[in-house]
């Protein structure tokens, strides 16, 4: 058994190139759970879905960026292996921390409004995020990563700025989704479920077209925390689909 555990160890750190810690105490441990880690990492992160590979490694960076997670150097490498520029590196390292200036323009709109009169804070935000980015990231592109980064602080309203950005864009859907779901790694799945339920309210909202799928999902209603008072029960986790 303990060979055994020791070659399956063994076999993933020269597939990765690495082995962080945690894969040798779920291994030991529980090793199913391990199993699912696994067809869930490369599902969300390996295998390619509707953005590039030098797309995915730019989103990548500017949510390791608002994560503060330092230790995802083998993302760092993926984006140069995949055509990334330091320089490139550079504007989304400096965009994405500048997701708090949405904050901070905000408060001041909300705030000093009789006496700035004219400060537009989505306007501001946006117009800095364009000198930080200075052309080197392309401007879809650049969307998507603030859209992840926004969604990795819990950032709603960010959020639905960049959402309403993306459709105005004509960004496909199934690229919003991807940009979004990396947040699960590093920041966790309620990041993501908040910034769906934000994606949620905009489709209902109605100043955004969504595509059919997603037309279906904006009709759904009663999305959201489990209710006691209305009337159902927790249970059915097992016949899940």
């Amino acid at each position: 058994m303990t060979e055994d555990l020791r070659k399956r160890l063994d076999t993933l750190r020269a597939a990765r190139g690495f082995l962080l810690p945690h894969h040798g105490a779920l291994a030991a441990g529980a090793p199913a759970l391990h199993e699912a880690y696994l067809r869930m990492y490369r599902a969300l992160t390996v295998d390619e879905r509707a953005l590039s590979p030098f797309a995915r490694e730019c989103v990548w960076l500017a949510l390791l960026v608002v994560a503060e997670e330092g230790i995802g150097t083998h993302h760092i490498d993926l984006f140069l292996t995949h055509g990334g520029t330091e320089d490139q590196a550079e504007a989304l390292i400096a965009m994405a921390g500048f997701c708090a200036g949405f904050d901070a323009l905000a408060f001041a709109e909300r705030s000093w409004s009789a006496q700035l009169s004219a400060l537009d804070a989505g306007g501001a935000y946006l117009r800095a995020l364009g000198a930080l980015n200075a052309d080197r990231i392309p401007e879809d592109l650049a969307e998507l990563c603030m859209l992840c980064a926004q969604a990795a602080r819990g950032a709603s309203a960010a959020v639905t700025l960049h959402l309403g950005r993306a459709y105005a864009r004509g960004i496909p859907e199934p690229q919003m989704v991807e940009a979004l779901s990396y947040v699960i790694w590093p920041v966790g799945v309620n990041r993501f479920v908040e910034a769906c339920e934000s994606w949620h309210h905009l489709l209902q909202g109605g100043t955004v077209t969504p595509s059919a799928p997603f037309a279906v999902w904006a009709d759904m209603p009663g999305m959201g925390a489990f209710d006691p008072e209305a009337g159902g029960a927790v249970g059915g986790f097992e016949a899940e689909p």
